[in-house]
């Protein structure tokens, strides 16, 4: 009888067992093999057909105000709505808070990729962002990336998709969102400032966008879309956002660059960051109009120029002394459970000034990261890269770079040719 039921348990171990590797199959089978933004690439784990999330009801109003004055459609006398936000303990690398010497001051801007706080309406719960939120909480996503951005001055993203409760949403192929409480990730993350014009931000129609603007302002962060400008300011230097959707609207961006470097001017900023939405999905070198445009911010005014989009790394370029970093690829981006290219960088620039003026010195560094902390899929936590990977994404870095002449060393640093 005991040999009986030892047999029987055997038989119902074995019969699990094949059950789960019958589900694994087919979901590996059934995974999506599509590229594009957010979609699960082919080289995602096989995981069960678990269901796709619900959203959750919220718990309070608070990221739910009213409508911003300022969102697109209503821009006339939009500009610099977020300005003087003043830098919270913030310093130069290795010395947060202080200044080098008496009339000389060093700013350190950080520069990272695509952030997407959430998931896109067609993700299954296993394996995702928000299921690794649950798990996790807020200060697990930037915990390996926080003490670079925290010795920095100023730490800029793309925030790509939308913090809202809204369930209407446009008809595309991914509509990103998290909840409005996914905020609190940046703020542990040591994240000052947001890019947010992009093709994401739409997602769930004005309320979504107008919730996740709702969600800068109670963050406190620093944020800049089309001609909503912002300015954040640390050490008594003003540092100017601009933000713009190239991708959506094309050559028409280059208007409401012009006017709001115009403004920022105006506003007495000391230096100019434009963050530009462009080129093209999966591309590793930029189409001809993104150095166009690039070079045409340079020319207006723009001290460093940042671009989104296209989810893998570009090279960057020194023109007429300032830095076109073409592509910063992924970052923290939920919208893509395991990526096949995981390579990303944060980019970082050093600004020297005397008795209030900018130099002209160059100062620029890449430090090669992956998006992940793991190989084998998307655990949405951003890590530098080591030893022979960091070798690999540098030397990467630099191949799409040296077209343009510019050359890093082996800790990253630009050198001058």
């Amino acid at each position: 009888m005991q040999r009986k039921k030892m047999v029987e348990k055997m038989g119902e171990a074995l019969k699990r067992r094949y059950k789960v590797l019958t589900a694994l199959l087919l979901a590996f089978i059934m995974g999506s093999a599509v590229g594009g933004c957010g979609a699960d690439t082919d080289t995602e784990t096989g995981v069960p057909p678990y269901q796709i999330w619900e959203p959750l009801e919220p718990k309070d109003n608070a990221a739910n105000g009213d409508a911003d004055k300022n969102s697109p459609g209503n821009a006339d006398g939009a500009q610099n709505e977020n300005a003087g936000q003043d830098a919270a303990g913030k310093g130069d690398m290795g010395q947060p808070g202080e200044t080098v010497s008496d009339g000389n001051v060093t700013i350190t801007i950080s520069a990272a990729g695509d952030v997407t706080l959430g998931n896109h309406q067609n993700q299954e719960y296993a394996y995702s962002f928000r299921q690794k939120y649950d798990e996790e909480g807020d200060a697990y996503f930037l915990e390996n990336v926080k003490d670079i951005f925290e010795d920095d001055d100023m730490t800029v993203v793309n925030f790509e998709g939308t913090l809202t409760y809204a369930e209407e949403r446009r008809e595309t192929t991914y509509n990103m969102k998290g909840d409005p409480s996914y905020i609190q990730i940046l703020n542990d993350g040591s994240v000052e400032a947001v890019g947010f014009a992009n093709n994401h931000c739409m997602d769930y129609l004005q309320k979504g966008h107008d919730d996740t603007v709702d969600c800068f302002k109670e963050a406190g962060l620093t944020y800049a879309y089309d001609a909503v400008t912002g300015i954040y300011e640390t050490k008594g230097i003003k540092i100017g956002l601009i933000a713009v959707n190239e991708v959506e609207q094309g050559a028409a961006v280059e208007k409401i660059i012009r006017s709001d470097i115009d403004s920022l001017r105006e506003q007495d900023a000391d230096l100019i960051i434009v963050c530009c939405h462009w080129g093209v999905e999966s591309e590793t070198q930029p189409e001809d109009y993104q150095k166009v445009l690039g070079r045409k911010c340079v020319d207006w005014g723009a001290d460093l120029v940042l671009g989104s989009h296209p989810h893998v790394l570009q090279g960057i370029e020194l023109y007429q002394g300032k830095f076109i970093v073409y592509s910063l690829a992924n970052f923290c981006f939920g919208g893509n459970r395991n990526p096949k290219d995981k390579d990303t960088m944060i980019f970082q620039q050093q600004f020297t000034f005397v008795d209030g003026v900018k130099q002209e010195d160059i100062a620029g560094r890449v430090i090669p990261c992956s998006v992940s902390s793991v190989k084998g899929l998307n655990d949405f936590r951003p890590t530098p890269a080591e030893g022979d990977e960091y070798t690999r994404i540098l030397q990467k870095i630099q191949d799409y770079s040296s077209p343009f002449g510019t050359y890093f060393d082996a800790d990253g640093w630009y050198v001058a040719q």
